[in-house]
């Protein structure tokens, strides 16, 4: 499958400068915001984040991870082996939570987010970080903060690759000829190989 570079490493560094920048302006500061990484890619891109924002206000934003693989609904089985479990440091009730994910693509794992996030409490608001977003939306469901816009078609994949998860850091994006019944490319597939 012929891949071409979206992201270098240094992009990516920049585009995670930018959204950090962008939260704490729209935020104004840090008082009562939570960072909530949706695992896998989600959670080391809220860790970077948190780390930023400490660079720029020195001081610490809490960051949580975020296990949606039970609010799923294009997922076929329940209660085989998922990721580790959801870890959100503080309460999140009449908190800003900004969710943290690596592609937002058919909006189905922001929608899922949601519903985990409101077993845990209820925030005052929940805005949405995201890498990249590729398009294809299936809910009507948007980004606050996007490292990237990449329009794609259905038969390419966007391959997020992470210097914590994959050894090193880059965006690529590929043809990917496997589709599932429905004529997508098989999410499920996707989501099972990137599980730990």
């Amino acid at each position: 499958m012929a891949k071409k570079l979206l992201l270098s490493q240094e992009e990516i560094r920049r585009a995670l400068s930018r959204i950090a920048h962008q939260i704490l302006e729209r935020n104004r500061g840090i008082d009562d915001l939570i960072l909530v990484g949706i695992y896998t890619r989600g959670v080391p891109l809220a860790q970077r984040l948190g780390e930023r924002i400490y660079q720029f206000e020195g001081k610490m934003v809490p960051v949580g991870f975020l296990n949606i693989r039970d609010h799923r609904d294009d997922l076929p089985v329940r209660g085989t082996p998922s990721n580790p479990p959801t870890d959100i440091p503080v309460n999140i009730a009449d908190k800003k939570v900004v969710l943290v994910d690596d592609v937002l693509f058919t909006g189905r794992s922001i929608r899922a987010a949601m519903d985990a996030l409101m077993d845990l409490g209820r925030p005052r608001l929940i805005q949405l970080a995201v890498l990249v977003d590729r398009g294809h939306r299936e809910l009507p469901l948007r980004a606050d903060y996007i490292g990237k816009n990449i329009p794609t078609s259905l038969s390419e994949r966007v391959e997020v690759r992470l210097i914590e998860v994959d050894g090193d850091d880059a965006v690529v994006l590929q043809e990917h000829p496997r589709e599932s019944h429905s004529g997508r490319p098989n999410e499920v597939d996707t989501l099972l190989r990137s599980a730990p």
